[in-house]
């Protein structure tokens, strides 16, 4: 693990390199392109960039007309009013009919800090994994997000991105290759297996590699799609490892967890422990200090992945 960009950066770097070669792509925000970092995009074309204005609804409507036009579309603001807010277009004016628009949302989880439960979205996986046809993908690092942004700018299906707003540890190799639908096996292990997402990849490497310390042998595999999930890697690795933790800056109920859950409660019964916001909303507070309260540093998964070893 080396230098820490956060997410959000990198999409908005990403948006305005493409913004040079991709003549069809169009970016909206709703007044944060600063915290968003779409602005990026509206400094090297600011013919394509919209700022909407505090009107998230409209902004996802306007981007559903322009992809009837044959544009693609991202549209920007923070993940609990890109989602929450705006839900309802969302779903009957993207997903309904199928358009190629990427509602990219940043600021989600409580990392967000000091601006507290109002705007930490802790619900925003699972609103999007209900919604038929969506896409939902949540990347590690920064060049992962860079892969993504890439990917869905030539996307023919609705999607939903979510970022952050604080810098993470690159964890993905320099020769990685996003791909929806596909998971990828960071550490390879014998004793259990860490399935994480987001920012809490990092925090399943280090906690992975304390407790080889300790003589065990833990595997992380980064699920950057949350739907589709890579049913086909969940069930390999819960096979093999015979004990699975997932790990998400989330609530535990309706993302990842939930994920994983119903693959293996199908197709292969595994012990598993869920590690997430435990249904309570965030607090405001410190980066650090909120995701040591919550349970979601290396050093309470290393002690869940102890625990679900015993129910082997």
């Amino acid at each position: 693990m080396a230098e820490k960009i956060a997410t959000r950066d990198a999409y908005g770097k990403t948006l305005a390199e493409l913004a040079v070669s991709d003549k069809n792509l169009v970016v909206l925000d709703a007044d944060l392109s600063k915290s968003t970092k779409t602005g990026d995009f509206a400094k090297v074309c600011p013919e394509r960039f919209v700022e909407m204005g505090i009107a998230e609804q409209n902004m996802v409507a306007v981007a559903a007309g322009l992809a009837t036009l044959g544009k693609h579309v991202f549209c920007s603001s923070f993940a609990i009013f890109a989602v929450g807010r705006a839900f309802e277009q969302v779903r009957n004016a993207v997903a309904y009919p199928q358009l190629p628009v990427t509602v990219a949302a940043t600021h989600a989880g409580i990392t967000v800090g000091e601006d507290g439960a109002t705007h930490q979205a802790i619900e925003d996986i699972s609103l999007m994994r209900s919604v038929p046809g969506m896409t939902v993908v949540v990347p590690a690092d920064a060049h992962e997000t860079a892969q993504a942004v890439r990917l869905l700018a030539e996307y023919d299906k609705p999607a939903y991105l979510r970022l952050g707003r604080l810098a993470v540890e690159s964890v993905m190799p320099e020769d990685y290759q996003f791909q929806i639908g596909k998971g990828f096996v960071l550490r390879d292990g014998a004793d259990a297996v860490i399935f994480a997402c987001g920012l809490m990849v990092q925090e399943a490497v280090k906690a992975a590699e304390m407790l080889a310390a300790e003589g065990i042998d833990a595997a992380v595999v980064n699920l950057p799609t949350i739907k589709p999930l890579d049913t086909e890697l969940v069930i390999s690795m819960a096979k093999k490892c015979g004990a699975v933790i997932t790990a998400e800056e989330h609530n535990i109920n309706g993302g990842l967890g939930s994920a994983v859950a119903e693959v293996l409660a199908e197709n292969c019964p595994t012990p598993m422990l869920r590690v997430g916001v435990a249904d309570v909303f965030g607090q405001s507070g410190k980066p650090a200090e909120l995701m040591a309260e919550y349970g979601l540093n290396a050093d309470a998964l290393a002690a869940k992945v102890k625990e679900v070893i015993t129910r082997k």
